[in-house]
């Protein structure tokens, strides 16, 4: 019996039964020198989270791009994978253009903006055939992409969503989101204090999407007060 089918039972023996939260947490990239690698993705903008090295040759640093969950890692030591065999590494984007400009304006070469017009072309690196130049119709969620590689190969690709599938959401868990909400209030006290009359709803949306792509809360804080000042205009 499949593992699959196997599951599919223990699932109907027990409807009421909680899945156990299994969040993907960190893509491992194969990378020929690190240090190139680190500068490649600092000067992205991504956060840089740890740069730990040992006494054994074992080096491990992590990135995470603004707003994502899911972090990469990469350094020595770290994977047996061929340095660039990294392919088909999703970035969603809200807006392609603007993601694209951004990663431009940092000094990385990425493709136009395209959709395909062949189920898979989008995984083709270095391929035109399959593709039509610009957005989906629309912007239709799931199709417009856009392709850029690091100095090892390995690919990244960006796809932009717009209105996701049904069931997709911030991948928040109860305790995660009461947290970030006990923090929100905290620092939206002290705000409030000397702010002028507003709906806190306001305030509190700005600080947990700023803390969402990845922000500090004292950036996010910031961030919240700006939001505020044009609010409030």
């Amino acid at each position: 019996m499949s593992t699959a089918v196997m599951s599919a039972e223990i699932a109907a023996r027990n409807p009421g039964e909680a899945m156990v939260d299994t969040k993907l947490e960190v893509v491992v990239i194969p990378v020929s020198d690190a240090d190139r690698s680190k500068r490649f993705y600092g000067r992205l903008g991504w956060r840089l989270d740890a740069d730990f090295a040992f006494d054994n040759g074992f080096r491990v640093i992590q990135f995470t791009p603004p707003g994502s969950a899911c972090s990469v890692q990469f350094g020595t030591r770290i994977t047996s994978a061929s340095p660039g065999t990294g392919q088909g590494l999703y970035l969603v984007v809200s807006d392609i253009h603007a993601a694209r400009d951004q990663l431009v304006a940092h000094g990385v070469e990425v493709s136009e903006v395209f959709h395909p017009t062949v189920p898979g072309a989008q995984f083709q690196p270095g391929s035109a055939s399959g593709r039509e130049s610009g957005a989906a119709p629309d912007h239709a969620s799931y199709r417009s992409f856009a392709t850029f590689s690091d100095p090892d190969g390995n690919q990244w690709l960006l796809q932009e969503i717009k209105t996701r599938l049904p069931g997709r959401g911030l991948g928040l868990d109860v305790d995660t989101l009461a947290e970030l909400l006990r923090e929100t209030e905290h620092h939206h006290g002290g705000y409030e204090a000397a702010a002028p009359k507003h709906h806190w709803s306001d305030w509190y949306a700005a600080y947990v999407v700023a803390r969402h792509r990845g922000r500090t809360s004292e950036e996010a804080a910031k961030d919240a007060a700006l939001h505020m000042e044009s609010v409030l205009q």
